[in-house]
């Protein structure tokens, strides 16, 4: 009876600890791995960042699977212009992608030798220092990096090449109710300027990225003995602009 009673009080225990955890991923926080180099260099391969769940509101895509337990958005509230966005890819609404938001409804963007219009109006950008970019082999490979000033905000963006296959495209018109995303790392990046993506619905918005908490350099969270090399110590905690 001892070795039953206790067994009860160890399962309910861990029932209660996965509930909590679901509520917290769900509705809180909920962290996510940068599996790919689309956010360079604002975000790297290896980054691991917590993304909150509040800032747009709450979908089905809030929860595990996205579950459909949850009809259209509630506490819904529109992202700005800039915003880091972590969302469901419209294509399968299953898929995690990490964009910036370019676009908001009624927007009208199009791109010109590599530089955004919005509205009419050119984004300005200044050259900088070349981003370093290191490969698993410790080859180093330099890219163009340009300072944005995307209306009251300021990033950094890569451009790799002129003349890229989407540095010149038609003009766009946000629909209503969708988002126009881009990847900072422009020429690497697939985003609304392709049809696989194309406009964000708002339901698809999972959250607003918000800080690095851990970071490791080409290297798998489970190889714990290459730690040491690997963190990146200078992005531990570092904010998400």
């Amino acid at each position: 009876m001892k070795n039953k009673n206790s067994f009860l009080n160890n399962f309910k225990s861990i029932s209660l600890a996965i509930f909590i955890a679901l509520i917290i991923r769900s509705f809180i926080a909920e962290p996510f791995n940068i599996p790919s180099g689309s956010m360079k260099p604002n975000l790297l391969v290896g980054d691991f960042i917590f993304v909150s769940k509040w800032s747009y509101g709450y979908s089905r895509h809030s929860l595990p699977f996205s579950l459909p337990l949850i009809r259209g958005k509630f506490f819904s509230k529109l992202p700005k212009r800039g915003d880091i966005a972590v969302f469901k890819t419209p294509q399968d609404n299953r898929t995690d992608y990490i964009k910036r938001i370019i676009g908001l409804p009624g927007d009208k963007i199009k791109i010109i030798d590599g530089q955004i219009e919005i509205n009419g109006n050119l984004i300005i950008r200044k050259k900088m220092k070349d981003f370093v970019d290191i490969n698993k082999s410790g080859r180093k490979n330099r890219i163009r990096k340009y300072k944005e000033y995307f209306f009251n905000l300021e990033f950094e963006i890569l451009d790799i090449m002129d003349l890229g296959i989407v540095d010149n495209t038609p003009q766009y018109t946000v629909p209503e109710g969708k988002f126009f995303v881009m990847g900072d790392n422009r020429d690497n990046s697939q985003d609304s300027r392709f049809s696989v993506v194309g406009f964000v619905p708002f339901e698809n918005l999972v959250g607003k990225a918000q800080f690095v908490f851990f970071s490791l350099e080409n290297s798998r969270f489970y190889e714990l003995w290459k730690w040491p090399r690997a963190i990146r110590y200078n992005r531990l905690f570092k904010s998400i602009k």
